[in-house]
């Protein structure tokens, strides 16, 4: 059912020599993927968050808090940090049923042409995650 549309628009990408194909394949999966998280979540509150839990691992370090003080800060970073992943959450879930699909069409592509070795002996997945770690680093 989806193997004809994934066909009809990642088909002539993939056609290109290898791993150019593979290239941009994952770079437009890390694209959609960057720009969900950077629409779908609140920036400065997620950056609101993350400098609060940096301030208060920077307390924590020293040591003139009491037993108590310390366990009382963990408490509120352990909640700081459950609201910070609490908003990740959403973006995740949007792209990660897309990604899934896609990545099944990829497997079934590949294993279709025999699981060829793509870039320095690798297959297609560790190829894929090693330009969108790449990618993601730009």
């Amino acid at each position: 059912m989806l193997d004809s549309f994934f066909n009809t628009i990642f088909g002539p990408v993939l056609r290109l020599p290898e791993p150019v194909g593979l290239v941009i394949i994952s770079f437009i999966l890390t694209l959609v993927t960057t720009l969900a998280y950077k629409y779908f979540t609140d920036q400065n509150l997620m950056k609101q968050i993350k400098d609060e839990m940096k301030d208060m691992q920077g307390q924590m370090k020293d040591d003139s808090h009491s037993a108590d003080k310390k366990m009382h800060m963990q408490k509120t970073m352990l909640e700081k940090n459950m609201t910070y992943m609490k908003h990740s959450m959403k973006p995740m879930l949007i792209t990660f049923i897309p990604i899934i699909i896609i990545f099944g069409w990829l497997r079934n592509y590949y294993m279709a042409l025999g699981n060829p070795k793509i870039f320095f002996g690798l297959t297609w997945i560790w190829t894929y995650m090693i330009f969108s770690i790449i990618i993601s680093m730009l």
